[in-house]
């Protein structure tokens, strides 16, 4: 059995008073890939910075195999250098691998870092560590910000990656598609299963279940033990002190116990009566911002209790979609009606409400005072608060200090405490757990009004959704009854025309071959490296006529430069990068092929 290239052994951090980690073990195999899952605030980032090495524990050992190499994507990367090539070869990248990877996210070598999107420096920072080829992958929410088919493509580097991954997400569908291992850390320890996120539930829930009856034995355990001390410890005082000081450290072990119990929400969701039949009708709706086109000729009919999920690639349009039916910003053509009785609460991804000066009583209290009309009942501020995991004290605390998860449910407090007939929710699953995904989803369910969803969740718009509305960022939207997985099944090739789109259909054509075992080479015989970079060579050069093939037809549409010259420029771009791109793996191919021919005609 094969040590493992990264592990953490009986590791323990605290945060002030708070202890984090008491006695933490984990170990990291070759080319396993693994998700580390826990609850908001549990530690797991602080985790993967002291398995990047960025922080030392207070105790414990952290072993790393000589040689090995980590990429670490955090949550919040920083983009630096004059462009992406720049970042993304900062840390010992080839040119050529780097450009392949940032043109594989959809991504210009060429562009300047600055002014990006949030998605574009994901992106960016997911394709420097690939770049990297690295032993080891740490990636922190590696799927905020990125529309659906980026995240695809995430999922297919990672199966072509011969690095062992350690990913935190709250995605379900993309940690089912890419895990094999997980590690829970829950009470300040890691309990490991040897199966992928698909078994974690089941699992977990059994391990609930054993610590709960393992709760009740000890509960009474204690019971016994004071029964025991209020008859014989006055008559055998000094014989007994040894078992007194056990029944105190059982007491201190049920706080213990009781104080690390997770904390849920307390959230809860009502309609402010019933509205129209018909919500949103619009018909021929069109809109463009100069040369832009969003949206032609788009019609759509929403109706009480629909649960309408809007999809597709960053930038194609889906928050001004959302504008559009609302009302709130005009269509350039076509008629939009919005129906009767309405009242519209809406969350918004940018979270422009919460200015970082404001406290958080501000946010929930705008006007001052202690009470909070929680759909139209007072409650008293702290206990509205703590309904949200919020402490009396973090009240008066600013909005900067809060994590990305806590901004996110001190919006949905303030938009809850609001009765609304039509919910309207963009991105809402960004930083939350999976706990409070469920939370969420259940109260969503049985929500009565209308709901509205602008997500890159595809589990969560499955579970959700009665119908999805998908923009290709080219001015087609098509409305599918059902969610993501019923949108890609009746629309095949609606994205195809997106660069990454073209990468992902490509690489799932064309699997890569099967990695050579990681051993030493025997003299006589190529490298392991040189091994390695052959085999990504073969699955380079077999996956790239498709791709080329992709952007040819694209640039093939006779209208594309007069409707869209910057498009045309960019997949020109796109297009003269791989060709050279594949000249350079086809010229490495053949130094590398004559070296093993010649390997072995002198055996």
């Amino acid at each position: 059995m094969r040590a493992p290239i990264l592990a953490l052994k009986d590791v323990r951090l605290a945060d002030g008073p708070l202890m984090l980690f008491d006695g933490v073990d984990l170990a990291l195999d070759a080319r396993v890939r693994a998700c580390l899952v826990g609850r908001n605030g549990a530690g797991k980032s602080t985790l993967l910075r002291i398995l990047a090495g960025q922080i030392e524990p207070d105790g414990g050992e952290r072993n790393l195999a000589t040689g090995t190499t980590i990429a670490f994507v955090p949550q919040e990367p920083e983009i630096v250098g004059a462009t992406l090539l720049d970042y993304a070869t900062a840390g010992g990248a080839m040119d050529y691998q780097a450009e392949a990877r940032l043109t594989d996210f959809g991504l210009d070598p060429a562009k300047i870092t600055e002014g990006l999107s949030g998605g574009e420096i994901r992106r960016a920072a997911l394709a420097r560590a690939f770049a990297e080829d690295a032993d080891v992958i740490l990636l922190d929410e590696p799927t905020n910000h990125l529309d659906i088919l980026a995240i695809e493509t995430l999922e297919e580097e990672l199966a072509a990656s011969k690095s062992a991954a350690l990913i935190v997400s709250h995605d379900r569908a993309f940690l089912e598609r890419v895990t094999r291992r997980c590690f829970w850390l829950e009470y300040r320890l890691v309990k490991r299963l040897d199966a992928g996120f698909a078994g974690f539930e089941d699992w977990a829930e059994k391990i609930a279940a054993q610590e709960a009856e393992e709760a009740r034995r000890l509960d009474r355990f204690i019971q016994r033990e004071q029964h025991w001390m209020a008859r014989g410890v006055t008559a055998r005082r000094a014989r007994n002190e040894g078992r007194k000081r056990r029944l105190e450290s059982l007491r201190q072990d049920k706080a213990d116990r009781l104080k690390d119990t997770r904390k849920e929400l307390n959230m809860g969701l009502a309609s402010s009566g019933v509205s129209g039949k018909r919500v949103v009708e619009a018909k021929g709706v069109s809109k463009a911002f100069g040369d832009r086109v969003l949206l032609k000729n788009f019609s759509t009919r929403i109706l009480r209790g629909d649960r309408v999920a809007v999809v597709g690639p960053n930038g194609a349009g889906k928050t001004t979609l959302v504008k559009l039916l609302l009302g709130e910003i005009p269509a350039d053509a076509g008629e939009v009606k919005l129906g009767t009785n309405l009242q519209i609460s809406y969350i918004d991804q940018s979270r422009a409400d919460l200015a970082p000066e404001m406290t958080l009583r501000d946010v929930l209290l705008p006007k001052g005072g202690d009470q909070i009309l929680v759909r139209g009942e007072p409650r008293h501020i702290v206990s509205y608060a703590k309904d949200f995991l919020f402490t009396e004290a973090q009240l008066r605390q600013p909005v900067r200090s809060l994590s990305g998860g806590e901004r996110n449910r001190l919006l949905l407090a303030k938009a809850l405490a609001n009765p609304a007939n039509v919910l309207v929710l963009d991105e809402p699953t960004n930083d939350l757990d999976m706990d409070t995904l469920d939370l969420l989803e259940d109260l969503l369910a049985d929500y009565e009004g209308t709901l509205i969803l602008v997500s890159h969740d595809r589990d969560f718009i499955d579970r959700l959704a009665t119908s999805t509305i998908g923009l290709d960022g080219k001015g087609h939207a098509v409305e599918t009854p059902g969610g993501w997985q019923d949108f890609i099944s009746q629309n095949p090739g609606f994205f195809a025309h997106l660069p990454i789109a073209a990468f992902a259909q490509a690489k799932t054509a064309v699997p890569p071959p099967p990695a050579p075992k990681p051993k030493a080479a025997p003299a006589g015989k190529l490298t392991y490296k040189d091994q390695r970079r052959l085999a990504e060579l073969d699955a380079l050069i077999a996956g790239a006529p498709a791709r080329i093939a992709a952007l040819e037809k694209s640039l093939a549409d006779p209208v594309l430069y007069s409707r869209d010259p910057t498009a045309f420029q960019r997949l020109s771009r796109d297009l003269e990068s791989l060709r050279t791109q594949m000249i350079a793996a086809e010229e490495e191919w053949l130094v590398l092929e004559e070296r093993r021919e010649a390997v072995e005609a002198g055996r």
